[in-house]
């Protein structure tokens, strides 16, 4: 019996694995060590105890009027952990803490990872609420699927999310004040030399409870129409969340905000006509009646709150249509507005294109303002939920 002893997230947890034991019976959390190797019943009663020394805590100490949307180190983080061939089985709440990596992971060389972004949110009652966190799930496995890593069941997904936000319940800010932003992520974490799929996987949740994402509030945007730099081509990772789409879009970004712009909006990498996507959300075109958004053909993420508008404006009796949006015919637009997990709906004050600026509508009458109102409040449960979008958990 062989045993080790692994330091992560700020405390000590031991595992033992049986060097000679071939038994089948064997679980991969016991055949990867570290401390997914305690057995099951004992991580049982972990969440259970990090469940209840928080369910009915007060609120942490924060200037919940002043929340930007930045890392705050919160109580606990889920971790599960499987082998190559193997399917995730048995996961855990741990002390929020760094963690500790080969520097031959998959993830470090060659950015082998995918994450997701939810939230939660709490009732004027004290409960809380995830929206559609199954759909988070759904793409989350999508994304996997293209990185080459296993992905937790819908069920354990959900599961985990529930037992963070809990663990975490008195980081939830107070109705109006701001969501607990939730990062789910998988991380090919196993050592890899050469160019290949990692051999262990770790799915990893964590939290920090944020106000509006962008620095302007609820302000209109400013973007940019980027012309030198892609996003995403066909073939590419731009359908899905891998982590390898993201970095790459830094320096346009960095480069329109030292410009005085919100983000920049990106052309299709074939013909650079066609708009895509903002850097962190979808965008969708107001003219009149009809609401039009980018199709999502492989290089456009298909956003849960893009996904959640389009059925909103449709049953507000919008026309709205997903298909080619070409640049040019941005300048015939009466509104424009953004859409994602971390941005909600942000309407769009101008665009900026080969050094012409277009203006929309933006206020309290504008559609974006309308749908923004009705998503917002089926989040936060002030407004009747009868697509089943809802799930809540205490």
């Amino acid at each position: 019996m062989i045993q080790r002893r692994t330091r992560f997230g700020g405390h000590l947890l031991r595992s033992f694995r049986d060097a000679s034991s071939t038994s089948s019976s064997s679980s991969s959390s016991s055949k990867i060590g570290g401390y997914f190797g305690l057995a099951s019943q004992a991580s049982t009663s972990l969440q259970q105890a990090c469940v209840s020394t928080n369910r009915d805590a007060e609120f942490a100490n924060l200037d919940w009027d002043n929340l930007g949307f930045g890392m705050v180190p919160t109580d606990y983080m889920y971790i599960m952990k499987c082998s190559k061939g193997e399917s995730f089985e048995h996961g855990q709440l741990c002390h929020f803490g760094n963690i500790e990596l080969s520097p031959a992971a998959g993830v470090l060389n060659y950015g082998q990872g995918a994450y997701e972004g939810t939230k939660a949110y709490r009732k004027e009652d004290g409960r809380l609420l995830l929206f559609r966190p199954d759909q988070n799930a759904i793409r989350l496995k999508n994304s996997a699927e293209r990185m080459c890593m296993p992905s937790p069941s819908i069920d354990q997904f959900v599961d985990a999310l529930k037992q963070t936000v809990l663990a975490n319940k008195r980081w939830v800010p107070p109705p109006g004040k701001g969501s607990l932003y939730i990062r789910p992520l998988i991380m090919g974490s196993g050592e890899i030399l050469g160019l290949s799929a990692a051999p262990e996987y770790t799915f990893l949740i964590y939290v920090s409870p944020v106000g509006n994402y962008f620095k302007e509030g609820l302000a209109p945007l400013n973007l940019y129409v980027e012309e030198e730099f892609d996003r995403a081509s066909r073939g590419g990772t731009g359908g899905v969340k891998s982590i390898t789409n993201y970095a790459p879009g830094l320096k346009a970004l960095t480069r329109a905000k030292n410009r005085g712009f919100s983000d920049v909006l990106y052309l299709d990498s074939m013909n650079k006509k066609n708009i895509e996507e903002v850097s962190s959300c979808n965008i969708f075109v107001v003219k009149g009646n009809s609401i039009s958004t980018p199709a999502t053909n492989g290089t456009i993420l298909a956003g849960i709150t893009r996904k959640s508008i389009v059925d909103i404006a449709r049953d507000h009796g919008y026309q709205v249509e997903e298909g080619t949006i070409t640049v040019d015919e941005l300048i015939h637009a009466d509104e424009v507005f953004c859409t994602g997990t971390a941005v909600g709906v942000a309407p769009v004050g101008s665009i900026t294109y080969q050094g012409k600026r277009m203006e929309f509508k933006t206020g309290a009458q504008a559609v974006s303002q309308q749908l923004y109102m009705t998503l917002e409040g089926i989040k936060k449960g002030v407004i009747e939920d009868k697509k089943g979008w809802i799930v809540e958990i205490g």
